[in-house]
């Protein structure tokens, strides 16, 4: 998804390093980097104005050059870089550093610094979590929906009417939109794209209570994780209605979409899910999505799991 098999680049400042990088950039093209082009710019100019450019040439990886830029320029490019999910880098000089966890890396003698590690984005990291969602997904799917589903069937339809499985769109991966199936817990009813189940909601069927308050109505998504726009663990995908609100208000917010949603998560067994009331739940929830993106092991995966199914026997106050 970078533009055939190449990573589109910009460098933004001027310097050595950058010079460096550019000569690097343009004659290692079997590097997999495609430079698109250099912004020299000094330290009073407004960023601002190259961000539709970045945008128009879809550019993935944004490299600053730290000495020719002011800290008022490296925090825009950052929250512009992470709001529009491009991966941003840092050509040092090491007294204009913007961030403390830095990951250090070496392009033809040019030393890069990227602001955050992100696990998932390496190959075999990828291929390994896959490999453990198709195998899980598919366990699930045989072993537990296979029967429950058609049993299911008949309790949800039996008490309302309306169709078994709701599927409403959430962003995904990149942004991308994609529809997320649950179980149906609710009566049919105009909110359902806009509204969050609150407590005691009325809108909710008897059977659809327990559902939720089980989680089981989360269970469908295992055909999400099986065709591969979910993984059964990552940042839980919100509606539409909700990413739009958030997603110009909370810092980091995006952060949350470098990776695939997942049917449970770092911030729900920590607390964090369900009804947003306060913004210290929507704060927090994205402090936990953002410590998985950058500390992910299968090992954190199997925990996260054992924890979510502990947690839906144990009930949770906000699991509604």
């Amino acid at each position: 998804d970078f533009g055939g098999n190449y990573r589109r680049t910009i460098i933004i400042g001027n310097g050595a390093e950058s010079n460096s990088l550019e000569k690097f950039f343009q004659e290692k093209t079997s590097t997999g980097f495609r430079h698109i082009k250099t912004i020299l710019l000094n330290k009073e100019e407004d960023i601002g104005k190259y961000f539709d450019f970045i945008l128009k040439e879809n550019i993935d990886e944004i490299y600053c050059s730290l000495p020719s830029l002011s800290q008022s320029q490296i925090k825009k490019i950052i929250d512009f870089a992470e709001s529009n999910l491009k991966t941003i880098k840092f050509v040092p000089g090491f007294e204009n550093l913007y961030s403390k966890k830095l990951r250090h890396e070496i392009y033809d003698f040019v030393p890069v610094l990227s602001l955050r590690r992100i696990l998932l984005e390496e190959p075999f990291n990828k291929f390994i979590k896959r490999i453990f969602d198709i195998l899980f997904s598919l366990i699930v799917i045989c072993c537990l929906l296979s029967w429950l589903t058609p049993l299911l069937a008949i309790i949800i339809k039996a008490e309302s009417k309306g169709p078994v499985f709701f599927r409403q769109k959430r962003n995904g991966y990149n942004f991308k939109q994609f529809f997320c199936y649950k179980f149906r817990s609710m009566d049919i009813n105009a909110e359902a794209d806009s509204m969050q189940a609150t407590r005691n909601d009325e809108r909710l069927t008897k059977v659809g209570a327990f559902l939720r308050k089980t989680s089981i109505d989360e269970l469908p998504q295992f055909f999400n994780v099986l065709a591969g726009n979910m993984s059964v663990v990552g940042p839980r995908p919100h509606m539409i209605k909700e990413n739009e609100k958030y997603l110009k208000t909370i810092d980091k917010f995006m952060v949350r979409h470098f990776i695939k949603p997942g049917i449970t998560g770092l911030a729900q067994v920590n607390g964090f899910r369900g009804e947003i009331e306060t913004n210290s739940d929507i704060v927090n929830r994205i402090k936990f999505d953002v410590n998985y993106i950058e500390n992910w092991s299968l090992l954190l995966d199997v925990k996260i799991i054992i924890l979510t199914v502990f947690n839906s026997f144990k009930g949770e106050k906000k699991a509604y």
